[in-house]
């Protein structure tokens, strides 16, 4: 079978959809998964050969592919815009169900218990990103704030509009994340400088900082866990 055989010719057990519905979407590969995604093929490569290419991209890592952009996903020939656009939603959605895997039963007090929520939202971004996460007396979720974005290496966090936001949704408690998308997990002095200055701004305020989590990846540190704050 070669790449520009048309998936409508093959043996309908190795349609993708076909084998979907037949056995479940876990008995497909990831090049399979994208190829429904990817939904047809061109001239010169058939759907699931578009998808190899994409997954080639991010040398057949799906964590790496989460990283690249609708641009990037462009380079392929054969994938356009609507395309690159349905990759980028499905991979987005992927990460907001992780996101939001049980955070309303979770009991937030210290960096382990927020990774899971900020962890997804965080470790595949380009560039940096500063979120925020509300918390009630009881250690309950209230809201998950996406703060700010900015370039590869810095973004702008304005302590005045955390505690604005903290104020209007009720919380007594605050964690704060923002990701180093360099892959160095170890905070700058204006990290530890911001935090400090967030902490002791929350406490007039009577709303304890909890902690800072600086995302790199799949690791991790917690300011509050090595006394920086």
């Amino acid at each position: 079978m070669t790449e520009n055989t048309s998936i409508k010719n093959w043996a309908e057990d190795e349609r993708p959809r076909e084998k979907l519905m037949q056995k479940g979407p876990a008995a497909l590969s990831d090049a399979e998964l994208l190829g429904i995604l990817i939904s047809s093929g061109t001239k010169e490569r058939s759907a699931i050969g578009l998808a190899r290419d994409v997954l080639g991209l991010a040398g057949n890592n799906l964590r790496e592919l989460g990283r690249l952009s609708v641009k990037e996903f462009c380079k392929i020939k054969g994938i356009g815009e609507a395309r690159a656009i349905t990759i980028a939603a499905a991979l987005e959605l992927g990460r907001r169900r992780q996101a939001a895997e049980g955070p309303e039963r979770l009991v937030i007090s210290r960096s382990k218990d927020a990774l899971p929520i900020v962890q997804p939202l965080l470790q595949d971004l380009p560039h940096e990103a500063f979120c925020a996460l509300y918390i009630n007396t009881a250690g309950k979720l209230i809201r998950t704030e996406m703060i700010s974005t900015g370039g590869l290496t810095a973004t702008v966090a304005d302590v005045r509009l955390i505690l604005k936001s903290a104020l209007l949704n009720n919380a007594n408690k605050l964690i704060v994340a923002h990701n180093h998308p360099s892959g160095s997990k170890q905070p700058s002095n204006a990290d530890i400088h911001l935090t400090k200055q967030l902490a002791e701004a929350a406490a007039i305020m009577d709303i304890k900082l909890l902690d800072h989590i600086i995302i790199a990846g799949h690791e991790y540190v917690s300011l509050a866990d090595e006394g920086l704050f």
